[in-house]
């Protein structure tokens, strides 16, 4: 071998960049792999998208601060009504599957909490209560699209 070949190698092997660059890819390699998201299946981008719909009611509501039109208020329990019951199945799909992570627990307790921020909503007695359970409820919407929706994880 050349000392002109022999001298590049020696540099080669001491770049900094280059010893980064395996470095990298040697902690790439040992580092646990995050889970696969699951936003893009068709359930959880249904509960993301009703979701968001769902937010922009109650966002429509707090901004006009008066109480929803009785029939309109009907139509949007029954939706909040099928978007639990699908963060449900969510949670039914991620348990089936072995999952075990934050996101299966999350949308249990959003299909759970959803009736009752709905009913706060309901029920509230004056214009100050009705904006705070809306707010309350639109908190909880805001959150079904979040947790979809970032990235996952590696387990700790």
């Amino acid at each position: 071998m050349s000392c002109g070949l022999l001298i590049a190698a020696a540099l080669l092997v001491t770049d900094p960049s280059v010893a980064d660059a395996h470095a990298g890819h040697a902690a790439a390699a040992t580092a646990p792999a995050a889970p696969p998201s699951v936003a893009t299946e068709p359930l959880f981008a249904n509960i993301v998208s009703r979701s968001e719909t769902l937010r922009a009611i109650v966002d429509g509501w707090m901004e006009a601060a008066a109480a929803p039109d009785a029939g309109e208020f009907a139509a949007f329990k029954a939706q909040t009504v099928e978007l639990a019951a699908r963060d449900m199945e969510g949670h039914v799909d991620l348990r089936e599957r072995g999952v075990d992570g934050d996101l299966k627990c999350i949308l249990k307790g959003i299909a759970e909490d959803m009736p009752l921020k709905v009913a706060a909503v309901e029920g509230a007695a004056d214009d100050a209560a009705r904006q705070s359970a809306l707010s309350e409820l639109r908190y909880l919407l805001n959150d079904n699209v979040e947790v979809i929706t970032s990235p996952p994880t590696p387990a700790a």
